[in-house]
C-alpha cells in the first residue's frame, strides 16, 4: 500500500493574546514570506482568550486564506498552553513557532527549516550565539533577567544553551508530538521544560543565530512572570523525579 505524501511541509504556530494592533501587519509579512517559499504550509494562530478584536481582525482580513487556521482558547491559559495546543495540531513535517510581534524576523524560518531538514530534531533561535545580531535591545533589566534565567535553566536542568527563551523554535514532527504531549507547564518556563524533555529523550538540538529587534509592547509582566518561571524550574525537576516525562 502506497503512503500519500504529507500535503503540508511546515506549520507555523503563532500564540496571540490581545494582538489586535500588531497581528495584521505580522500576518501580512508572514504570508508574503511563506508564499515565496514554494512549499506547502499552514499558519495556525492560537488566540489565548483575547478580549480585544484580535480574532475579528484575523477573520475579516485573512479569513479567505486557506492556509490559515485560527484556534480560540476560551480563557487565557498562558503562552505555554496556547503553544501546546497549536504545536500538537500542526500537520507539517516540521512545526515551528514564532512570537506575534516578529521580534525575530520571519525570514529566520529558512535557517531553522534547513537545520531541521539536515542536521537535527529541534532548532532553537539564539540571540547570544556567535553571529547573532541585536538591532534593538530589550530594556536592561529584562535582558539581564533573561540571561539570568538561561543561566539558571542550564545549571538546574543540566542544559548547555546560550538562549533558552528566544521565541522562535522549530521541531521535526515526531519530536514535536513527543515533547509537547509531555509538556506540563504553561507559564514562561515552558521553554526550559521542552528543552529539558528533549535532553531526556536524546533529541538532537541545534542553536541558530538570529537577529532581534525588541518590541516594547510586550505582554511580559516582568516580576510576576520572572518569579513564576524560576519556580517552574523547581517544578520541572519535581516532575522528572515523579516520572511525569516518561
Amino acid at each position: 500500500m502506497s503512503v500519500e505524501p504529507n500535503p503540508v511541509v511546515f506549520s507555523l504556530i503563532i500564540p496571540a493574546y490581545n494582538e489586535e494592533r500588531r497581528i495584521g501587519k505580522s500576518l501580512e509579512q508572514i504570508f508574503r514570506f511563506c508564499n515565496a517559499q514554494a512549499l506547502p504550509y499552514e499558519i495556525i494562530v492560537v488566540d489565548d482568550g483575547s478580549v480585544d478584536g484580535t480574532v475579528a481582525l484575523i477573520g475579516e482580513r485573512f479569513g479567505e486564506w486557506p492556509q490559515l487556521r485560527t484556534i480560540r482558547q476560551p480563557v487565557r491559559g498562558g503562552k505555554g498552553a496556547a503553544l501546546k495546543r497549536g504545536m500538537l495540531e500542526g500537520r507539517g513535517d516540521y512545526i515551528l513557532f514564532s512570537d506575534a510581534d516578529l521580534s525575530v524576523p520571519i525570514e529566520t524560518l529558512s535557517a531553522l527549516l534547513a537545520e531541521l531538514q539536515q542536521n537535527c530534531d529541534v532548532a532553537i533561535g539564539s540571540r547570544r550565539a556567535p553571529g547573532a545580531k541585536i538591532e534593538v535591545h530589550q530594556p536592561f533589566l529584562r535582558e539581564a533577567m533573561g540571561r539570568g534565567f538561561t543561566f539558571l535553566s542550564n545549571f538546574a536542568l543540566g542544559l548547555r544553551y546560550s538562549d533558552v527563551t528566544c521565541g522562535f523554535k522549530g521541531f521535526c514532527r515526531a519530536a514535536c508530538r513527543e515533547l509537547f504531549s509531555r509538556q506540563r507547564l504553561h507559564n514562561w518556563s515552558f521553554d526550559s521544560e521542552i528543552l529539558f524533555i528533549a535532553h531526556l529523550k536524546g533529541y538532537r538540538v541545534t542553536e541558530v543565530s538570529v537577529s532581534w529587534r525588541d518590541d516594547r509592547a510586550t505582554k511580559v509582566r516582568l516580576w510576576k512572570d520572572a518569579l513564576g518561571s524560576f519556580w517552574g524550574l523547581l517544578q520541572i525537576r519535581a516532575n522528572q523525579v515523579l516520572g511525569r516525562y516518561r
